[in-house]
């Protein structure tokens, strides 16, 4: 990232025609630079303004006019990044904000890096980690439950568990320490006791944590979902049913779709990214054989797979290496064409498939609404609450708590078999840093990167 100390510029609306758009400086020269190029009708500069007042004029370069605007001042350290911040509201469209911006970098200011806004407000201290991921998750979010859970991690809710469970193992160390300075041996015996108790105590609110944390991943991120199946066994139409629209081009070739085709869904507020593969055989055609291992490589990131069987056509070879497949993924068995002449045997279902199956047509519209809620039903049991407001919904986090709960289990072993104190603190203290590094107390600038790379400029 550039020098801290550098006034920063970027504009925070999307590129394209609009009513409104927004560029955006931050830094202790930003007044200065807006009161270069900025020509208020009521003849203030800004460095005279009213903080958080809009003032009404122009944008000029020299004496030529660029835009007519709104220009207004967020002193720091009460805003967005704690630095003095500066918009400019003006026409959207591409050549405005372009002129406003190279005016803005062309009288002392650079270009702001991904996230750079962001990260300033992270590295000021105004939010921590967790709530600068929440701002991207916002941004980011498809459906109301997924914009919510990044709602009440900016709120600081995440955040204020975290730093009760970093202040609660703090005060185990500081027993420990206590210990060791003051050796006695009836205290320390107290002390074993008193520290096992804590231990379990906190890895019960870590498992609550974690154990929240499986269906509000899928809340967030959506449910990564793989049609899979042999060619023209109606993949395809499932697709089109559940979007609701032709996405996929639909014929009674076999082989029709060679290449992926991914989209999403908002199912009752539970994002499916859903991906319809090519269809699972053998065959001799080179492109459509390079489908069939895109296909299978999907199938390793599933979170769910929803294998169709074609009961029209005989069951074959193909079909056993699709269920072969799917054995160790949820998955949802869809026993297509149920209102054609059944060609798979009674017997061959019930080996095969058992009771773990949907026997109907998926061109039908009731079909498709039994698949609707079979899914709900699979991952959330048709309720799609959360059972608390704090939840860990970020993959990071998650690692980090686990890694957190794993020291905390060799620490409470160690309080088990009564190793010497200090050698327990180190393992605590390891606990600490990965409580730690989901609020960004402690980081890395490698942990900043992989974090602030999803952002947007301008943000």
């Amino acid at each position: 990232m550039g020098n801290l100390n550098d006034t920063i510029a970027a504009i925070s609306t999307a590129i394209g025609e609009a009513g409104i758009a927004i560029v955006r400086m931050s830094g202790e020269d930003s007044i200065n630079i807006i009161d270069k190029i900025f020509v208020s009708v009521s003849g203030k500069n800004m460095a005279d303004a009213e903080n958080r007042k809009f003032l009404y004029g122009h944008i000029c370069d020299g004496d030529k006019k660029i835009d007519e605007v709104l220009v207004v001042k967020m002193k720091g350290p009460h805003s967005y990044t704690a630095e003095d911040i500066v918009e400019i509201h003006c026409h959207g469209g591409v050549v405005s904000v372009k002129r406003i911006l190279n005016l803005i970098l062309s009288n002392g200011a650079r270009l702001a890096e991904k996230g750079e806004f962001t990260k300033r407000g992270f590295l000021n201290g105004r939010i921590d980690l967790t709530q600068a991921e929440a701002v991207i998750d916002m941004i980011k979010a498809k459906t109301d439950i997924s914009f919510d859970l990044g709602l009440n991690q900016l709120s600081g809710a995440l955040s204020e568990v975290l730093n009760k469970l970093r202040d609660e193992l703090i005060s185990m160390q500081a027993l420990i320490v206590a210990n060791i300075d003051f050796p006695d041996e009836d205290i320390e015996d107290a002390a074993y006791h008193d520290l096992m108790d804590r231990s379990e105590k906190i890895l019960n609110k870590m498992d609550n944590l974690l154990e929240n944390s499986k269906n509000s991943r899928l809340l967030r991120d959506g449910i990564n979902t793989v049609i899979l199946g042999k060619p023209n066994v109606g993949k395809s139409s499932l697709l089109n049913g559940l979007l609701k629209y032709e996405r996929a081009i639909v014929t009674d070739i076999a082989g029709t779709t060679r290449d992926v085709i991914e989209d999403y869904i908002n199912l009752d507020g539970v994002l499916l990214k859903i991906s319809d593969t090519a269809g699972i055989r053998e065959t001799d055609d080179e492109v459509e054989k390079i489908g069939v291992n895109i296909a299978r490589e999907k199938l390793k990131d599933a979170d769910l797979v929803i294998a169709i069987f074609d009961i029209s056509r005989e069951f074959d070879q193909n079909d056993k290496e699709i269920l072969k497949l799917i054995e160790n993924k949820k998955h949802i068995i869809i026993l297509n064409k149920d209102d054609l002449e059944q060609k798979i045997s009674d017997e061959e279902i019930e080996k095969y498939f058992k009771d773990d199956y949907l026997r109907l047509s998926v061109m039908k519209n009731e079909s498709i609404k039994k698949v609707e809620k079979l899914i709900l039903d699979l991952f959330f049991d048709g309720e799609l609450q959360i059972s608390s407001d704090t939840v860990l919904s970020n993959i990071r986090h998650i690692n980090a708590l686990r890694e957190a709960r794993k020291e905390l289990l060799d620490v409470k072993e160690s309080l088990n078999k009564k190793v010497f104190l200090d050698l327990i603190e180190v393992d605590l203290e390891n606990v600490i840093a990965h409580i730690s590094e989901i609020t960004g107390t402690i980081t890395t600038e490698d942990i900043l990167d992989r974090v602030f790379s999803d952002f947007c400029i301008g943000k």
